[in-house]
């Protein structure tokens, strides 16, 4: 009877194990169902294969502690917490090693992150781990990942947000990070049309140890990566207050000044022509991209709000951009074509330039992929304290790269050098003016420092904005942010002055009539 008792026992202990082996292979089936999903290359159902590997995980069973589960690229990790949970780190040099998975890579975990759970309903906590050594899950616009890796963590208690100690997941890589641009980033699912996510900086703090490793201080529990891109050397935190209050201080003169404009230019509009007309459109650009840009920052957390704003910002710089080659243009003509510039319907094709183009290739982009504005991140390069961190401000703007290369650096660059050419003309034409006995000197003279004034109205200054790098990088943020967030209130003295001109030259017209009239 005892033999039979214990053949029982054994066959009840034999069937839970086979129990359990079996929940335990759940989650790597969809772990195989994802890697052979990313070998077809087919993303229709990404996001319901990752919730389901999710969701096993939660609910498998396994003896003792924790499970771990791996195949080629996908290494999952399982824990049970309980309320007296004290912390945990993890690194991969003590987890069993992936083949994909030649870099290093941990994540530590505060006491806090099961404080809420046990308060509400205190039980048996599981933790999930996550991690992804390939991008191929995770597309987005921009997203070059340093090592392909996503690290991804779930509490079964739901979401785990705002934590005062925050979590802390480091990356390494293989050589020196220097001449990147590392940014923490974390996945934010429905926050664009044509993928399941994008990867959003909100939340994480980045900072740099050693040249070749990235440590993440986030707040929150979600897929984490290290966003990396190419480029010069941030912008030193330092100055962020005193380049902040430029811009504010400068784009608020503007926006007086080109207001106060606009209104003189309807007191006397009677007086204005075809010059005068461009110069007012130029004016409302400014002020629609002065304006725009002041609320940027404010509303840079404001989802759908912030998305729209960058696309107007975008399309104020392109107008305001358009608009500068079109005084080119006009001064073009006024110099070269003196005795031959009549146009037909000269205006309003100058409108349909300089507000149809570039409202028409945002319209473009918007109808795209409107994932193209939104929330943009500046690292902020921060060398106070201990190591080398980074610090992220953002604002409404453009986040496609090839975009902001081709519709704001090329466009701006194309307009630069035209208006470049255009200059040297001018003052060529002013140098043979001068040259002529008939001219009077103080003639010359006056046509020399109207040229010179048109290289604010024409816009050179806004070439500043391709010497940012090496030695040039803190000069050209400051004389940049100086003269184009006052670049309202050049233009508003360039109006006053030729204003000033023009009342001058009808008044000295008047007065050698009256005295004609007065001679015997």
């Amino acid at each position: 009877m005892d033999d039979h008792r214990v053949f029982f026992l054994c066959l009840c202990l034999m069937i839970a194990h086979s129990d359990t082996v079996e929940e335990s292979q759940e989650p790597l089936s969809w772990m195989e169902n994802l890697e052979r999903m990313s070998r077809s290359r087919n993303v229709t159902s990404l996001r319901g294969l990752i919730r389901g590997l999710e969701c096993s995980l939660l609910n498998t069973s396994f003896e003792g502690k924790n499970l771990t589960l791996q195949t080629h690229s996908i290494q999952t990790l399982a824990f049970k917490l309980g309320c007296d949970f004290t912390g945990l780190a993890l690194s991969s040099a003590t987890l069993e090693r992936v083949p994909q998975a030649s870099v290093p890579h941990a994540m530590q975990f505060p006491a806090e992150l099961t404080q809420n759970a046990c308060r509400t309903r205190p039980r048996e906590l599981r933790l999930i781990c996550i991690y992804f050594f390939t991008d191929y899950f995770f597309q987005s616009i921009n997203s070059s990942l340093l090592n392909n890796y996503v690290l991804g963590a779930q509490l079964s208690h739901g979401h785990v947000n705002n934590l005062s100690e925050p979590i802390n997941i480091s990356f390494w890589h293989n050589r020196s990070l220097e001449g990147y641009t590392a940014t923490c980033v974390f996945w934010k699912e429905g926050a664009s049309k044509d993928h399941w996510g994008v990867w959003s900086p909100e939340g994480c703090r980045t900072e740099q140890p050693s040249p070749s490793q990235v440590l993440c201080r986030c707040n929150h529990l979600s897929y984490f990566a290290v966003l990396m891109q190419l480029s010069p050397a941030p912008i030193p935190a330092e100055l962020l207050v005193p380049l902040t209050y430029i811009s504010l201080v400068g784009c608020s003169i503007s926006v007086v000044a080109s207001l106060l404009t606009i209104l003189l230019h309807f007191q006397a509009r009677k007086q204005g022509d075809s010059t005068t007309h461009i110069h007012m459109n130029l004016h409302a650009s400014v002020l629609l991209l002065n304006v725009a840009f002041l609320l940027s920052p404010v509303l840079a957390r404001a989802g759908a709000a912030c998305t729209a704003l960058a696309a107007i910002l975008h399309f104020a710089l392109l107008s305001c951009l358009t608009w500068m080659a079109i005084e080119g243009f006009n001064l073009y003509l006024l110099l070269v074509r003196v005795y031959n510039i009549y146009i037909r319907r000269y205006m309003l094709k100058l409108c349909a330039v300089g507000w149809g183009v570039p409202a028409l290739l945002v319209l473009l982009l918007l109808i795209d992929q409107n994932s193209v504005y939104g929330p943009h991140t500046i690292p902020l390069f921060d060398s106070r304290g201990n190591g080398t961190g980074f610090q992220n401000n953002s604002i409404c703007w453009v986040r496609s790269p090839w975009v902001h290369n081709i519709l704001v650096m090329g466009y701006g660059g194309l307009t630069s050098l035209f208006n470049l050419v255009v200059l040297a003309w001018a003052l060529r034409a002013v140098r043979r003016l001068r040259a002529q006995e008939k001219v009077p000197g103080t003639r010359a003279c006056r046509d020399s420092v109207t040229v010179l004034g048109l290289t604010m109205l024409l816009g050179t200054t806004w070439a500043l904005a391709f010497f940012s790098f090496g030695v040039f990088l803190l000069p050209q943020l400051f004389l940049f942010t100086i003269f184009n967030s006052l670049y309202g209130f050049f233009l508003f003295l360039w109006f006053c002055s030729q204003r000033c001109r023009s009342e001058a030259e009808v008044e000295a017209e008047m007065e050698a009539f009256s005295s004609s009239q007065t001679m015997p």
